[in-house]
C-alpha cells in the first residue's frame, strides 16, 4: 500500500514502512542465504560477499541494469528515487528484484540536499541508519584515511628533529625526505566545512608537530571510498591502500603507504567495509548499499562487489550512477564495466519535466530556496526548447551500444501535455520512453517504466568501450570532450600538459583509468551553461594521481573536494526525541 507521499515527509513514510521491514533472521530465508552468509548488525546486516560468491559462482547472472540521469538542476533528478520505484516496479510485476546504491555523505544529509535515500514511497528504509553512518563505513574509512596523514606528518617531524644515524637507532626507519609543498593528501571529515579547506598545522614547538599548510576534505572523497567502490577483496583493498600516493619526496620520488609503514593498519580499520548492507525498499526489495565515492571527482558508484552479489542473488539488478550521463554514465561504461568485465542490459535516463525547463531557459535553480512557479506550472515552450539535453544524453548511451529506457520521473505538478512531448522527441531519438509515478504512487505507478525495461533487457546490445586502454591519455580525454561532452576540443594549461606526458611515457600507468572531474550541472566545464553548449572548449588545469585506486583524474574547471554549508542546512530540521530516540526531520 503507497503511503500519502503529498502530505507526509520522508522521514514519516519510512517509520510507517519500517513496521513491516523484514528482519535479518526473515532476510535470510527471503534471500536463501545460508547461516554464515549474514553479518547481523542490529536490524540491519552486512553480506559476507565472499562467501556468497563462491557458493553461487556457477550460477548465472541475472539482468544488470544501470541508471543514469540528463544533467540535473541543482536539486538533482531522482536517480535514487527511480532506482527505488524501478525495483517497486518490477517487484509489482513478480520479478525477483534487488538493486545496488551508494552510502550517503553527512556532509549533504545535513546541508541543503539532504539525504539520498530516494523519496515519497519510492524510498530507501530504515531512513535514519542509512542518513545517520549506516553500519560504520564511511567512519572507518575516517579513520583509516586520516591514521595515514599521522603516520605521514609525525614522520616529517621526526625527520626533522633526528638524523640519518638518531633515525635507524631510535626509530628503526629510513628517512623519506618528504617535500611540505608536495603532499598530495589532506585531512577528511564528513561535513561540508569550507573552514577547513585551507589550514596551517604544527604550530608551537619542534615537538609539536611539522609547521605547513594542510587542506580538509569530505570523507566521501577520499581516495578510501574510491578504492572501496573498484576492489575486489580484502587482499585487493589493503594491496590499493599501501600503493596511495601520500606525498612526493624532494626528489620527486612518490611516497606511498606503504613507504609509510601504515598501509596495513589503515586495512585493519578497512577490514569491515568490504562487505555490503543490506536494506530495503519501501514496499521491502532488498538494497544493497556500498561504497559512495563523489561523482565528478571519482567513479561515483555503488561498489563491484555489491553489483557481483546482487547479479548473483537475484534476477535483475538495478544500479544507480551518480550524476548526469556525461559523468555517471561515461565512468560505469568505460571504468566500471572495464575493472569488473560485467556488461550492463540496460541504462535508464532519469528526465524530470523541472530539468527540461531549466534547461530550455526557465528561472535559476538555487537548492534551498522554493522553486519558481514557471517549475509547477504547465510551459510547454520551455519544455520544447530544453529537450536537447535529453536528446544529447540519449546519443551519449547509445554510443556504447546500447538502446536506454528513459524514465519520466514524473511529479504531481508535470502535465500530460508535457510528458507528451518528451515521450515523441526520446522515441525520435531511438530510445523507449516511459512515464513513472512511483514518488508518489510506488511499485503500483512504476509499472508502465518497469515494463519497458524488462522488454529492453530482452534485447542483444553491442556493449563497447568508447576507447581502447591502448589509447593514451590526452587522446583519451579529447575523445571524451568530443563524443561525450560535445566540446570542439581540449586546452591544456602548461603544467597540465607536461604531467600528462611524462604519465604516458611512464608505462606504470598505462592501465590507469581515465577518471574525469568536471562539474555536474553543464555539459561543460562551467556549471551556469544549461542546455547543450556549442562552440566550446574543455580547458584541463591538472591531473590527480590516485595510485592506489589507479586512477588519473584530468581535472576540467574548478573543483573543490571540501563542500560549504550554506545558509539554512538541513541539520536545523533535524531533532531526536529524547523518550524513545526516535529520529524526525530527515528528507
Amino acid at each position: 500500500m503507497a503511503f500519502d507521499a503529498v502530505n507526509m515527509a520522508d522521514w514519516q513514510i519510512s517509520e510507517e514502512a519500517e513496521k513491516n521491514m523484514p528482519m535479518p533472521e526473515e532476510w535470510k530465508e527471503k534471500l536463501g542465504l545460508a547461516d554464515n552468509e549474514m553479518l547481523a548488525m542490529g536490524r540491519l546486516s552486512k553480506i559476507d560477499f565472499l562467501k556468497v560468491i563462491d557458493r553461487l559462482k556457477d550460477k548465472p547472472d541475472g539482468k544488470y541494469i544501470e541508471v543514469t540521469a540528463i544533467t540535473p538542476t541543482p536539486l538533482g533528478e531522482g536517480k535514487s528515487t527511480t532506482s527505488l520505484g524501478l525495483m517497486e516496479g518490477l517487484g509489482m510485476r513478480g520479478k525477483k528484484v534487488g538493486g545496488a546504491l551508494r552510502q550517503p555523505s553527512g556532509g549533504p544529509t545535513m546541508n541543503v540536499k539532504g539525504t539520498a535515500a530516494g523519496g515519497g514511497n519510492s524510498l530507501l528504509i530504515p531512513m535514519t541508519e542509512f542518513s545517520l553512518g549506516l553500519t560504520g563505513d564511511i567512519n572507518d574509512i575516517m579513520n583509516a584515511h586520516n591514521l595515514g596523514m599521522v603516520a605521514m606528518t609525525s614522520r616529517m617531524q621526526h625527520e626533522r628533529n633526528y638524523n640519518d644515524e638518531q633515525l635507524a637507532r631510535l626509530t628503526n626507519m629510513r628517512r623519506l625526505d618528504i617535500d611540505p609543498t608536495r603532499v598530495e593528501m589532506g585531512w577528511i571529515i564528513d561535513f561540508c566545512a569550507q573552514s577547513l579547506r585551507n589550514i596551517i598545522i604544527g604550530m608551537g614547538g619542534r615537538f609539536d608537530g611539522y609547521t605547513m599548510q594542510s587542506k580538509f576534505g569530505i570523507a566521501v572523497g577520499s581516495e578510501l571510498m574510491a578504492i572501496l567502490a573498484v576492489a575486489t577483496d580484502l587482499a585487493d583493498l589493503k594491496e590499493r591502500i599501501n600503493n596511495i600516493t601520500v606525498a612526493f619526496s624532494k626528489d620527486g620520488k612518490p611516497v606511498t603507504c606503504g613507504d609509510l609503514e601504515v598501509g596495513n593498519a589503515m586495512s585493519a580499520f578497512m577490514r569491515n567495509t568490504i562487505n555490503p548492507t543490506l536494506m530495503s525498499s519501501a514496499e521491502y526489495q532488498p538494497c544493497l548499499v556500498h561504497a559512495g565515492p563523489f561523482a565528478n571527482i571519482a567513479v561515483g558508484q555503488s561498489s563491484i562487489i555489491a553489483d557481483r552479489v546482487g547479479l548473483k542473488l537475484w534476477d535483475y539488478h538495478v544500479t544507480e550512477s551518480g550524476f548526469a550521463a556525461d559523468i555517471g554514465f561515461e565512468k560505469f561504461w568505460n571504468v566500471k564495466c572495464r575493472f569488473s568485465g560485467l556488461k550492463p542490459h540496460v541504462s535508464v535516463l532519469t528526465t524530470t519535466i523541472r530539468a527540461l525547463k531549466m534547461h530550455g531557459g526557465g528561472p535559476k535553480v538555487v537548492a534551498g530556496k522554493a522553486l519558481d512557479e514557471a517549475y509547477t506550472k504547465e510551459n510547454l515552450g520551455l519544455v520544447e526548447k530544453g529537450i536537447e539535453n535529453m536528446v544529447h544524453m540519449i546519443g551519449v548511451i547509445r554510443k556504447s551500444g546500447i538502446n536506454p529506457v528513459v524514465c519520466i520521473n514524473r511529479f504531481y505538478t508535470d502535465t500530460d501535455a508535457e510528458c507528451a512531448i518528451v515521450k515523441k522527441a526520446a522515441e525520435a531519438a531511438g530510445a523507449r520512453c516511459a512515464e513513472s509515478k512511483h514518488w508518489e504512487k510506488g511499485g503500483e505507478g512504476a509499472l508502465e517504466f518497469a515494463d519497458a525495461v524488462i522488454e529492453a533487457c530482452e534485447e542483444e546490445n553491442d556493449f563497447k568501450f568508447l576507447y581502447p586502454l591502448e589509447m593514451k591519455l590526452r587522446d583519451r580525454v579529447a575523445t571524451i570532450a568530443k563524443e561525450v561532452y560535445g566540446a570542439d576540443g581540449v586546452s591544456w594549461s602548461p603544467e597540465a600538459e607536461a604531467k600528462a606526458k611524462m604519465l604516458e611515457e611512464d608505462p606504470k600507468y598505462a592501465d590507469f583509468a581515465t577518471m574525469m572531474v568536471k562539474t555536474h550541472l553543464s555539459l561543460s566545464h562551467d556549471p551556469t551553461i544549461k542546455g547543450v553548449p556549442k562552440g566550446w572548449t574543455l580547458p584541463i588545469r591538472d591531473i590527480l594521481i590516485y595510485s592506489g585506486a589507479k586512477f588519473l583524474c584530468p581535472c576540467a574547471g574548478t573543483i573543490s573536494l571540501m563542500p560549504g554549508t550554506g545558509s539554512n542546512p538541513a541539520f536545523r530540521r533535524i531533532d531526536v526525541d529524547p523518550t524513545n530516540g526516535k529520529v524526525s526531520g530527515l528528507f
